[in-house]
């Protein structure tokens, strides 16, 4: 039993590093998340380079626009760009309400019903876009928006 225990931690960890190890490589621009509930912006890359500014809203979405070391620049949703460690950082694709009050669909078509409304500034989890509609989750609570009402997807990206 232990040692099943140790395989299975050891497993766990080999595929985390590989993770890391992919992402690392990833070319940007792309789309992460804020992992963390507390992740200082900072001028440069470097712990020695002033906070610029502090999130506290972990799954934030961000676009990574270029990478130096374990560092990587970012811009946030309002257009703010600084520099963020990858440790700081999610794979995890997440997506931000803009200025308005979004209808989340019950299927992706503009004729289905309504299954909720998210408010300006709701950050929900996306976990599938095709022909320009997105699956947006918040807290289990779900539906499907029009990519173009989304920040942290691109146009015509598909997940």
């Amino acid at each position: 039993m232990r040692f099943a225990r140790n395989a299975l931690v050891t497993a766990a960890i080999l595929t985390l590093a590989t993770t890391a190890a992919d992402a690392q490589r990833r070319k940007p621009p792309y789309y992460a998340s804020i992992a963390a509930g507390e992740a200082r912006m900072r001028s440069g890359p470097g712990k020695n380079y002033p906070t610029q500014w502090v999130y506290r809203r972990a799954d934030l979405p961000i676009r990574v626009i270029d990478i130096y070391q374990d560092w990587r620049r970012v811009e946030d949703p309002d257009g703010t760009t600084g520099w963020l460690q990858v440790g700081l950082l999610s794979d995890r694709r997440t997506a931000y309400i803009g200025r308005e009050i979004v209808e989340l669909r019950i299927s992706p078509r503009s004729a289905a019903g309504v299954a909720w409304r998210a408010a300006p500034g709701v950050v929900g989890r996306l976990s599938r876009c095709t022909a320009g509609w997105c699956y947006f989750d918040v807290n289990g609570r779900g539906g499907y928006i029009e990519q173009s009402r989304l920040w942290g997807v691109d146009p015509g990206e598909t997940l």
